[in-house]
């Protein structure tokens, strides 16, 4: 019996063989929680899904976000005929059979065929080729699900002919709100064990999930099964299942800004067991490695800055890396780029001089744009003198040669002050050449 007939079957004692996180998926929207830009009220997904009009297209998220259950619930809504595969196991063969199917439903009973392929990213090529047609056409209607990034595993002349929708791991709050629905929910859930839990213990739970609805249920069950009528689910409990400390991690509470100011701080004062010591605690927390990544390009632009330009470069792809690989692979290109920021040389000269700079503009009046750098490129801006005294600097010897850059009003200005550290030491030597006159400024 698959996934959908089990989840159609009513009575207790058909689901006691069931998990808690297969008893407890959303039948309907009114019992979905999350994802509201994916199939909030009013997006076009959720429209297409209520009038039984769904396009072909891929569910694109981290484990335990809903993808299953957004076809689950396609399945129990629809009029049209539904098949589900597992790429795991599925072939072009069974594909095939359900295109023959879909062919006589649709010639004797006008009826649409969705197929629904788990981990569609387990298809090779020529499986996912076979597909095609039948998607063009409309032969079938192809909903596929995937944890891995579809611009990198799905055939690309497929990917045209779908939508891809993401789904986002979910927040604490929202993982509260599904333990605190399977507590206490009679005839699916946990509720006749009256089993008692405070907030702050189901916000360590979901901790614990990372983002994953099904691992925090089967870890709630897990605990369950533990307990007398009546008890009461404990940090310490969780603690003893997972065989490891639950992080006390509040993602909008104090001691999150403070791990991450002392991640950062650390960082800045070039100590990479520091870092990357507040690095470890994050990620034990769950803490959204996006988040992570971007506190970290910030650093290397701000506190390393052109001291070593690589930083940048360097934390930018760690950003990019961690959005294709996620948990539990991400942690390496993070650790590689706060290592590589937090013994890097610093400046924060950019930072400084851009700040001063946006002061400037906001409060006073820096003048025109000089007449000989303005665009010369349309016509009549010869007529206005536009560009015609510029002086294009590859003409000359070492590719410089001397100008007015500034407005009038802002001429001796300095925003820029190069440091004495790593390539920005460099870079200040090229710049004093340049305009000596700068150098006490």
């Amino acid at each position: 019996m698959d996934l959908f007939s089990a989840a159609a079957m009513s009575g207790g004692e058909a689901r006691s063989f069931e998990p808690l996180a297969q008893r407890m998926r959303p039948r309907n929207f009114d019992e979905l929680v999350g994802q509201e830009e994916a199939v909030g009220k009013g997006r076009f997904l959720r429209q297409m899904i209520e009038k039984d009009q769904i396009p072909s297209l891929i569910l694109y998220g981290p484990p335990g976000t809903g993808k299953t259950t957004l076809a689950q619930m396609i399945a129990s809504l629809t009029g049209s005929s539904f098949h589900r595969l597992n790429a795991v196991a599925a072939g072009i063969q069974d594909i095939r059979a359900i295109v023959k199917e879909a062919e006589e439903q649709r010639k004797y009973y006008s009826k649409r065929t969705i197929i629904f392929i788990d981990e569609i990213h387990r298809f090779n090529k020529s499986q996912q080729d076979v597909l095609l047609p039948y998607v063009e056409d409309g032969r079938l209607v192809l909903i596929g699900a995937t944890t891995e990034n579809p611009f990198f595993e799905v055939n690309h002349a497929l990917l045209s002919r779908v939508r891809i929708v993401r789904l986002q791991a979910l927040e604490g709050g929202h993982l509260k709100d599904i333990l605190r629905r399977a507590l206490t929910d009679r005839e699916r859930g946990l509720g006749e064990q009256a089993l008692k839990a405070s907030d702050e213990v189901l916000l360590a739970l979901a901790e614990l999930g990372g983002g994953d609805a099904r691992m925090c249920l089967n870890l709630l069950e897990n605990a369950a099964a533990m307990l007398p009528e009546g008890g009461e689910l404990t940090v310490g409990l969780l603690e003893q299942i997972v065989g490891e400390r639950v992080q006390r991690y509040d993602k909008k509470g104090d001691n999150h800004y403070d791990i991450v100011s002392a991640f950062i701080k650390s960082m800045r004062g070039s100590d990479p067991d520091a870092a990357l010591h507040y690095l470890a605690r994050m990620l034990a927390a769950g803490e959204d490695v996006k988040f992570i990544a971007r506190r970290v390009v910030i650093c290397a632009a701000e506190d390393v800055g052109n001291a070593d330009p690589m930083a940048l470069v360097l934390a930018n792809s760690a950003a990019q890396a961690v959005q294709f690989l996620g948990m539990p692979e991400a942690r390496i290109p993070l650790a590689e780029a706060v290592t590589y920021i937090a013994s890097a040389p610093k400046s924060n000269a950019a930072y400084m001089g851009i700040d001063s700079a946006l002061a400037d503009v906001r409060s006073k009046n820096c003048g025109e744009v000089p007449v000989h750098l303005r665009d010369a490129h349309y016509k009549g801006a010869a007529k206005l003198g536009h560009g015609i005294d510029y002086i294009y600097p590859h003409d000359y010897p070492g590719h410089f040669t001397r100008q007015q850059y500034l407005p009038g009003e802002m001429t001796g200005i300095r925003y820029y002050r190069p440091t004495e550290n790593g390539a920005e030491k460099r870079m200040g030597e090229y710049l004093r050449r340049c305009w000596p006159e700068r150098e006490d400024k």
